[in-house]
């Protein structure tokens, strides 16, 4: 607990030294960057996961590329299935998987402009939740960023493209292709609701897609929580309104690329809440996604035209963050179970694994 609080606590002192030094930010980004690929990838036994996805490999170590592409998310039973064919033994999986997350966090961070800002924001809770633990849906997330990247340059085909792939490897993120009308034109009222008449027969077939009834049956209405979704959505839902009523028309005149792209994940911040009674878990996957789109928010504020409070607007996303980090360490015993210790095998696996292959 104490390396991961450490960590956390002197990256965002790092970056508040490093205020002003903007050459300097943007040498040491790709050594951070690479560094906390590195702890993710090379992790041993460390993360909620690691038993579960093991479980995974042990599967599919007994099928076939045929039966892999058969599976609701067939490019990551086919990955697994190809790691196998190579050799390798199962912690493997960890780091293809860590550099998929990382890739796509990279295509998005490049965008921003305080790239090491926006990674150290992203540490305490998307990159020890995703590429730490649920790795499958980290690489989905990693894809989804490309695939945001790709909306803001209003691409379509690879919008779309890089959607359903991320798909292959969790079937939550399908979801966002209802966003596939919103790429093209501007940002209105108008827009979205031509959007949303475009999207509604899609959302139909989603809901009555298997994902979405495989997803029904396991978490709505079966007692199956996520521990600290409440929370996780709650800033969300925070971050969403604080945008509309603070950032919004500053970030239209200052960042007009991606305005809407950000506008449209803060209204789905705010709609996400309405998901938490209904299942906490199905919430929280979902808002995972939004993640990186909300740290573009927290990581821009010190570029947005703020008269009043400048240094207090800009500091309070780091400040937030670190709080709720220090109190979802300190008292979670699912962190402590899930987490500590922290082991690496970035020096080679132990000569009597259970994982060689």
């Amino acid at each position: 607990m104490i390396l991961y609080l450490s960590i956390s606590n002197l990256l965002m002192l790092f970056r508040f030294l490093l205020n002003g030094l903007v050459r300097l930010r943007q040498q040491l980004y790709p050594i951070l960057l690479g560094l906390l690929f590195a702890f993710s990838a090379f992790r041993f036994e460390v993360g909620c996961d690691w038993s579960g996805y093991l479980s995974q490999w042990t599967l599919q170590e007994f099928s076939t590329y045929q039966e892999a592409a058969l599976r609701s998310e067939p490019v990551w039973w086919t990955l697994i299935q190809g790691l196998q064919d190579l050799g390798l033994p199962y912690p493997w999986l960890n780091v293809v998987s860590s550099a998929i997350f990382f890739t796509g966090v990279h295509v998005l961070a490049r965008r921003q402009p305080d790239p090491l800002g926006f990674l150290i924001l992203l540490f305490p809770v998307l990159i020890i939740n995703m590429p730490m633990s649920g790795i499958r849906q980290g690489a989905a997330i990693g894809l989804m960023c490309i695939a945001f990247a790709a909306f803001i340059d209003k691409k379509l085909f690879w919008f779309v493209a890089w959607t359903l792939l991320a798909s292959t490897f969790h079937s939550s993120a399908i979801v966002f292709l209802l966003l596939a009308p919103l790429v093209g034109g501007s940002y209105s009222k108008k827009r979205l609701l031509f959007g949303a008449l475009l999207a509604a027969p899609g959302a139909l077939v989603l809901l009555s897609g298997d994902a979405a009834e495989q997803a029904t049956s396991r978490y709505v209405g079966t007692g199956i929580d996520a521990a600290g979704a409440a929370f996780r959505v709650g800033i969300l839902l925070i971050t969403g309104i604080a945008y509309f009523l603070l950032l919004r028309s500053k970030w239209k005149d200052s960042f007009p690329d991606d305005y809407k792209l950000v506008s449209v994940g803060a209204l789905f911040m705010c709609a996400l809440v309405a998901l938490v009674p209904l299942s906490t878990v199905i919430g929280d996957r979902l808002g995972y996604y939004l993640i990186p789109l909300q740290t573009m928010i927290f990581a821009r504020i010190p570029y947005l035209p703020i008269r009043r409070s400048r240094v207090f607007y800009a500091a309070t996303p780091y400040i937030a963050l670190a709080l709720v980090f220090i109190v979802w360490t300190s008292l979670s015993g699912h962190f402590t179970q899930c987490y500590v210790p922290y082991n690496s095998w970035i020096f080679g696996l132990p000569a009597s694994n259970l994982y060689s292959y």
